[in-house]
This record gives C-alpha cells, structure tokens and sequence, in this order.
C-alpha cells in the first residue's frame, strides 16, 4: 500500500518521501451554539446509523486531515471542499506537505471523489496540467480510505456500520455546537457486508489490504444524529514494520450546494503516471 501511495503523489525527499502518516486537524463552523447532542440512547444504534443520516442530511461543507509518522518523520495532509451524500460525490482541495527543510510549496491536488473512483487534478509527475488522473478504488489496497491523502466522507460515515464495542463517552462542544461523543471501534469486513451499493467495492477491497479489520475510531454526532466528526486509527503492514494513519473528518454547513462535474474522459490522462 505505501508503494502505490508513493506512486499516486510522487515522491521526493525528506518527510513526503519517507512518510505515510497522517495528522488529525480540528476545523468547523457555520452552526448554532443553541443546538444540544441528544441524550445517549444505544449508542451502537446511534453510531451504526450515522451513514444513513447523512444521506437524509444530503450535503456539506468538509474539512479533512490525515496524518502519519514513521521513521521519525510527521506528515500532515489536509483538505477542504464539499461533499453530497446522495449522489456519494465530492470535491476537496488536498494541500501536500511541505519538503523536510520546509522551503518546498506542492500545489494543491484538486480531487473529486465518486463512487468507485478518485480522480485527482495538479497530479505532476509528468501528468499535462490541464489533464486528470483516475484511479479505480476498488483496485486500491486500501479502497481509497488513506490513498488519495483524505478519507473519501462517505466511506468514513460507512465504516460507522461495522462498529463494535461503542460507549457513549459524553457531550462535549464542537465548534459551538454540542455533540454526543462516541468511542469504538469498526469492523471493515462488517461495514462492508452492509455498505451501500456505491460504497460496498472500495470498502471490500480495504478489507483485505489493513494490518488489522479494526479500525479505533471517535465520532461526535449532533442532536440530530448527523455525523459532525469522526476521528478513525488505520494501520497497515509496510516492509514488516506496522504503519498507523490518522485521519480525521470534520462536516459542517448542512445543506451548502455542492456540485461535482467529473472530467470527460478526453481529459483523463492515459499515459504512464511517474514516480
């Protein structure tokens, strides 16, 4: 799996070369202080359903930072953009790290998100500016839930359905809003089994390629169920040595438009993409 990341960004030196580990951010806002978290029922109800409550919620605004540390080297990688949980489809800016001695500036990596699909804009490594790469998520090891360097938010809500084990920790304030927070953990293998149809491939295919089916997580939820953060602690095997990935996704701005236009596909790049 680190291969074909390193593949997808490229690689050059100091810390976006040896690292694939990602740092959890805390960004929200646009909603009222007035809001309270209900009242902890089951929360393995509570949890589990998050998915389908989005779906209800239909879109948003998303904040996303993944974070990895390996070697004695942190990498951060954050997005923003939007997402519609409907359609299952999305648009984030992706800011790379910044080279070891800090002086390097990547351009952001446009990235739409669809089912089954990533497609990324600024790739470099060879790919013509105006063009995009399209990578099949279902082919991934890791179904996309570190590869594009942000958990796909619907692939996040999705691993909710596999959860075990949850406790309601209690409320807490996020962003002026108060929120239920949840503690647990997800059974790919589970969430799989149960995704929705757009989701079911990528997530089959991440099954296989983790360390380890579970995935710790922390999820907040607001008073009407809807999903506002979850915090989720992936690892996978890399060069006999145990790799772990933080990535956290932060929602807010219910009901902001958010339109996705995938590129057609004499725009997509078919030539060999460089290391």
């Amino acid at each position: 799996m680190a291969e074909r990341y390193g593949r997808l960004y490229g690689r050059g030196g100091g810390a976006w070369a040896v690292a694939v580990t990602l740092v959890a951010g805390a960004a929200t806002g646009g909603c009222s202080a007035s809001e309270d978290a209900k009242p902890a029922g089951d929360p393995l109800a509570t949890v589990r359903a998050a998915a389908e409550v989005l779906a209800r919620a239909g879109t948003s605004r998303t904040s996303t930072s993944m974070e990895m540390a390996t070697g004695g080297t942190r990498v951060t990688i954050r997005g923003e953009g939007g997402y519609d949980f409907r359609q299952r489809t999305g648009r984030l800016q992706v800011v790379l790290p910044k080279d070891a001695a800090g002086t390097s500036e990547h351009r952001p990596i446009t990235e739409l998100l669809a089912p089954g699909a990533l497609y990324m804009k600024n790739r470099g490594a060879g790919v013509p500016a105006d063009k995009w790469v399209r990578v099949d998520t279902t082919a991934l090891d890791d179904g996309n839930l570190v590869t594009g360097g942000a958990t796909d938010p619907a692939a996040a809500a999705e691993l909710l359905r596999g959860a075990q084990r949850v406790t309601y920790v209690g409320e807490v304030e996020l962003a002026g809003v108060r929120v239920g927070h949840y503690r647990g953990v997800a059974d790919i293998a589970a969430a799989a089994r149960v995704a929705s149809p757009q989701m079911k491939g990528a997530l089959t295919a991440a099954a296989k390629g983790f360390a380890t089916d579970t995935v710790p997580f922390d999820a907040y939820l607001d008073a009407e169920g809807r999903l506002r953060k979850v915090r989720h602690q992936f690892s996978f095997a890399n060069q006999e040595r145990t790799v772990a990935v933080a990535s956290t996704t932060l929602l807010y701005g219910f009901g902001t438009p958010v339109v996705v236009k995938l590129p057609a596909r004499k725009d997509i790049y078919a030539g060999k993409v460089q290391a």
